[in-house]
């Protein structure tokens, strides 16, 4: 049984939802995205996605008028498996069709570029064997693209990135709940003092930047949070 963590886009607040491996993601419709699929190789009991990313799969999927295999999707940043910023740690991306033929999978990357769901299409040349696609929040506070500025009062997936890291590191965080109070506040603030960065608790390219480097694929910790 999987903890699974919705960012409801239309409403700004996150939902809570206890879903076996075998069935449906929320906001997946005739059971076309199972947990397990969305899962991937993660090892985590909690899993987090937004319902703007679960409606771009239900639309591609009725688009493409099959099924899609989903390879890869969620990771934990200490999991790694990923780049440093990479959107399925925001549980917003999708590696598909990796069973595909070549010619196959260039059909569905090029409905997928001009569907118009999709924040960003990886070109074939960076995925030759399988098809990335995400609904990435914008704009990011890194030029090169990544994750968006937070500060006291965000509420995302990326909050929970955030806490996620923060805890993993030993800054207490708090729980897992996508929501930037005053302990993550506070959390940010010890991290970026301990690490010579200007200590405003708001977290931009540079903080970021400095977490990713510390926690991605290192691994779980002591204090992490699930």
């Amino acid at each position: 049984m999987a903890k699974i963590i919705v960012y409801n886009n239309d409403t700004n607040k996150m939902e809570t939802y206890y879903r076996g491996e075998n069935e449906a993601m929320p906001y997946n419709k005739n059971n076309t995205l199972k947990v397990g699929e969305f899962r991937g190789s993660s090892k985590s009991p909690t899993l987090w996605t937004t319902k703007r990313a679960m409606e771009s799969f239900n639309e591609q999927r009725e688009r493409w008028g099959g099924a899609i295999p989903v390879g890869y999707a969620f990771k934990r940043p200490w999991e790694g498996g990923h780049g440093q910023q990479s959107q399925h740690y925001a549980g917003t991306a999708f590696d598909v069709a990796q069973g595909f033929s070549s010619e196959r999978r260039e059909k569905l990357r090029n409905d997928a570029s001009n569907s118009g769901l999709w924040m960003y299409v990886e070109p074939a040349s960076m995925a030759p064997t399988w098809i990335h696609f995400d609904r990435r929040q914008s704009p990011s506070a890194c030029s090169g693209g990544g994750y968006p500025v937070l500060r006291q009062g965000s509420k995302s997936t990326y909050v929970l990135i955030l806490q996620d890291e923060l805890n993993t590191l030993g800054y207490n965080a708090g729980t897992l709940d996508g929501s930037f109070g005053p302990n993550t506040r506070n959390a940010v603030i010890r991290y970026q003092r301990d690490n010579g960065l200007n200590a405003d608790g708001i977290v931009g390219c540079v903080t970021w930047t400095a977490l990713q480097r510390d926690v991605v694929g290192r691994g779980r910790s002591s204090t992490t949070i699930d």
